[in-house]
């Protein structure tokens, strides 16, 4: 059995360009309630959140609309008197009112009303990492990074990130950022599994050439890779709305990850997080749990590390196509042709 160390909660990673340091799992509080019929009740959330300090994490990633408010409440709660000892991060852009169209979106409005009032239900006088929760399509990219460099300048957040947005807005608006010396985007969650690898194709070397943190979400595919499934049954997506289900590639990928959990005496889903911990630019994973005995299990993917080999397997049991231009620009030929017949060290 394999048990050399990769990490602990008390592992710190710097976040992207910033000096923020963060535990390599994050606790998402995502089914911190029980107002969509699906998370854990209040006691089981207080038995969740004092687990994950206790062990040394130190990254709380909640949102507004996360259980119609009520999971910033609980965590919130059970912040008091420790508040200083996590880095707290919740987003906005996700409608609280839905018949009210500013209550919604990325513009400057909704994200000055949405702060205020996930400050008031955390019970903080400001954000460690505030998101934008969603690409929204319509908002000018200028008027979201002046919002949040203006919160900054506040004292509300310190740091700004993003979630599901696509790469080049992404580019973009950190460029913008950087030519008018506004804060710029440090982390990027991104849905990311072996799974779902496609976030390969542009937002991952795009989050490497800016130096943003990869957060992943999803890193089980809705309980696809925690092995648990038979392939008549349908996953639970766990209140998200996600398209995974088990096709012929995710069979495959199901069928290798029980094979090297079977060979290391590990889970299945400490494997899948495990393989994801090791990627590139990957920072910190944002954990979903609704049992206390799930989170034990989750955290305990730090406890050892796959080897290259069974990287490897795991890579081709997962592999997409990169599409184009990748594909094309890395045919033997077009490098030849690129770079001509000079050797150049990478």
């Amino acid at each position: 059995m394999q048990e050399s160390s990769l990490l602990t909660l008390d592992t710190y990673r710097l976040l992207g360009n910033s000096g923020l340091r963060v535990s390599p799992l994050c606790l998402g509080t995502m089914t911190f309630g029980t107002d969509w019929n699906w998370g854990a009740d209040k006691d089981t959330c207080r038995k969740m959140f004092d687990l994950y300090l206790e062990r040394g994490g130190n990254f709380i990633d909640t949102a507004n609309l996360y259980t119609n408010g009520t999971s910033e409440e609980f965590v919130g709660e059970f912040l008091e008197g420790r508040r200083d000892e996590a880095v707290l991060a919740t987003k906005y852009t996700l409608s609280m009112r839905p018949n009210d169209p500013n209550a919604a979106g990325n513009q400057r409005k909704n994200l000055q009303q949405a702060l205020e009032a996930s400050l008031k239900r955390l019970k903080t006088d400001h954000i460690d990492l505030y998101y934008v929760h969603a690409w929204d399509g319509i908002t000018p990219i200028d008027e979201v990074m002046r919002a949040l460099d203006d919160a900054v300048a506040a004292g509300k957040i310190l740091y700004a990130g993003v979630s599901d947005f696509p790469a080049w807005k992404v580019a973009q608006a950190n460029t913008l950022a950087d030519m008018r010396g506004w804060s710029r985007f440090i982390g990027l969650q991104i849905q990311y599994s072996l799974v779902k690898r496609t976030v390969e194709r542009d937002l991952i070397p795009m989050a490497k050439d800016f130096n943003i943190g990869v957060l992943p979400w999803g890193a089980l595919a809705g309980g696809i890779l925690t092995g648990k499934y038979e392939e008549t049954e349908k996953p639970d997506s766990g209140g998200r709305n996600v398209d995974d289900n088990l096709t012929e590639r995710n069979r495959a990928i199901i069928k290798e990850i029980r094979a090297v959990a079977g060979e290391i005496e590990r889970t299945p889903s400490q494997v899948a997080h495990n393989w994801l911990l090791q990627r590139p630019g990957v920072t910190s994973i944002i954990l979903g749990a609704r049992k206390l005995e799930q989170l034990e299990d989750n955290l305990a993917s730090l406890e050892f590390k796959l080897d290259d080999s069974q990287i490897e397997r795991l890579n081709d049991a997962s592999a997409i196509e990169m599409g184009f231009p990748t594909d094309f620009l890395n045919l033997e030929n077009i490098r030849k042709l690129v770079l001509g017949d000079v050797k150049i060290e990478m």
